[in-house]
């Protein structure tokens, strides 16, 4: 038998410790009594909306009425909708509520003696301000005015209606991370810096597409699923499908390729905002769906693509240094010092050698991973573990090198060696005489921002580069693979016997520009509902909630 619902004002979350508030037990036991209580009152109801009066968003209001003094009263009735923020009744004839929406938040007075020449009822009265709670949404008619404390208010002109009853606690403030994790929804509601940042990283998509629609760039839509992830060195992930059960499917680990395609096809300046997928792992700065931001410029160089970056990431931070000057988000301003142009740049391996006091062997050659390795070891650097490639030991030596001094200021690091970069077109540097991409990458604190090389062109110079790249993989390396057994994108290098000219590419990676911008340290508060392991947890299917014949969860035994 469901015990009969307590009084609300002692379920209501103010008095409750924020663990108990989210005790999955308590939750329960409020959201019974909650519909008990609104279901005795006919309010358990989701009416459409009416367009019977002037709806205005609550920042119009706030705008249009800024200047209005001290007890006037505007003769023109609006219908201010939102969500409940507090409640606070001052006495039996006299209701304050704070409704927000919009990102920005009016107090609405009731006052029942201007009430009651429209129909409302001393019961009436009372049964709202008993049964408004903080979390409902809620249409309140009335007029504009300013309280004597110099407060702009909404004066309601007739009784507030409640559009959605509020069935669980919203508490005044969520810290537990657990909470804040599986309750995404309510971590906005409760906490400011998460909902800023997320409309940063939708104010910083609108500033990408500005900016490369400003230089005449057109947006394209590549495939996401295909036969071959390729576009990058990392692992995919694999599925099938029914339309191709005798071939497996990739998710694109980057839509280089096809965009390099697009480009062929005569698309001289193009780009390409949307999802990538690495089947790799999960930190502070990485997560396996992520959203990136290429482009490919027909014609344009490595000093092109580097002045169009610096271009770029000075206006994005002069960008949101005026969101936040203008107060759109509440976030920490950005230091525009930080990002004046020019931004330093570092040669790759003449840098490595000025930093490690030696001279690195020829890095084409095939023993070129053991020659480093050993003289490292001799002078007595430390070696990186867990580095199967030559590649990635570079990336590792760079990171603990060279990559450091981004802390301060921004740089380039440029001109990697041949083996780091495939897809990119290669020359001989006269400093070194290695072997070079023309390729940079930009690091801003320590991580990198954008990835950016002249692209190859030269499908037999591109072929011998697929080649070499799979001899180095982590699986085949240490392997005699002859070049026939070896599986390349043999379709883009086919591509390329059309004609790619020569082309400046170049990719950015949303999330890492708004933990940039946002100040935040973790990849996952720039994701709507965070990193895989958070959707996971969220996302599952379970079995509905048992109800009783009235439509109500069964009461569960109340927290202690």
């Amino acid at each position: 038998m469901m015990r009969p619902a307590p009084r609300l004002q002692c379920l209501r979350p103010f008095a409750w410790k924020p663990l108990v508030v989210h005790h999955p037990a308590y939750l329960r036991f409020y959201n019974v009594a909650r519909q008990q209580e609104l279901a005795q009152a006919n309010a358990l109801q989701y009416p459409r909306i009416r367009h019977d009066g002037n709806p205005m968003q609550i920042p119009a209001f706030r705008e249009k009425y800024q200047h209005i003094e001290k007890g006037v009263v505007a003769n023109e009735e609006v219908i201010i909708r939102g969500r409940v923020e507090f409640v606070r009744v001052a006495s039996s004839k006299l209701v304050f509520v704070v409704v927000r929406s919009e990102f920005e938040q009016i107090q609405g007075m009731l006052n029942f003696r201007q009430l009651e020449p429209t129909g409302a009822t001393k019961e009436s009265f009372k049964s709202f301000s008993k049964l408004v709670a903080r979390g409902d949404i809620i249409s309140v008619a009335g007029k504009a005015t300013r309280t004597s404390t110099g407060e702009l208010t909404v004066l309601a002109t007739r009784m507030p209606e409640i559009l959605t009853p509020g069935l669980v606690p919203l508490p005044v403030k969520l810290e537990d991370e657990g909470a804040q994790i599986q309750r995404r929804h309510m971590d906005m509601l409760v906490n400011r810096r998460t909902t800023d940042t997320l409309r940063l990283r939708s104010y910083l998509i609108k500033y990408i597409r500005d900016f490369f629609h400003q230089r005449d760039f057109l947006e394209f839509q590549t495939p996401i699923l295909a036969e071959a992830s390729g576009g990058a060195l990392a692992t995919p992930f694999v599925t099938s499908g029914e339309e191709s059960s005798d071939k497996g499917l990739s998710l694109r680990v980057a839509p280089e390729l096809w965009l390099k395609r697009l480009v062929v096809g005569g698309i001289d300046r193009v780009f390409e905002l949307g999802p990538s997928f690495r089947n790799e792992g999960i930190d502070q700065t990485h997560n396996p769906e992520f959203t990136t931001c290429e482009f490919y410029n027909a014609y344009a160089n490595l000093d092109d693509l580097l002045e169009l970056t610096e271009e770029f990431i000075s206006g994005a931070a002069k960008h949101c240094h005026g969101l936040v000057m203008d107060k759109l988000i509440s976030l920490p301003a950005v230091d525009l010092g930080k990002f004046r142009r020019p931004f330093k740049q570092m040669e790759f391996i003449p840098s490595l050698e000025s930093a490690l006091r030696l001279q690195l062997p020829d890095l084409t050659k095939e023993s070129a991973f053991e020659d480093l390795v050993a003289l490292l070891k001799a002078k007595g650097v430390p070696v990186p573990e867990d580095s199967p490639s030559l590649a990635k030991f570079l990336d590792k030596l760079a990171a603990a090198y060279i990559e450091p001094h981004s802390i301060d200021e921004p740089i380039f690091i440029t001109n990697h060696p041949v083996c780091m970069s495939p897809l990119s077109k290669s020359f001989t540097c006269p400093e070194t005489g290695q072997t070079v991409s023309a390729r940079a990458e930009l690091f801003i604190g320590g991580r990198e921002m954008a990835n950016m090389y002249e692209e190859e062109n030269d499908p037999f110079a591109q072929r011998q580069k697929f080649i070499d790249q799979a001899k180095a993989n982590d699986e085949t390396r240490g392997q005699e693979l002859a070049d026939q057994d070896i599986l390349i994108d043999e379709s883009y290098v086919e591509t390329l016997e059309s004609g790619l000219p020569p082309t400046g590419g170049w990719g950015c990676g949303v999330e890492r520009l708004v933990m940039l911008f946002s100040g935040t340290r973790r990849i996952s508060d720039t994701l709507s509902f965070g990193n895989l392991r958070n959707v996971v947890g969220v996302s599952g299917l379970r079995k509905p909630a048992s109800v009783d014949g009235n439509g109500s969860g069964k009461a569960e035994e109340k927290p202690s």
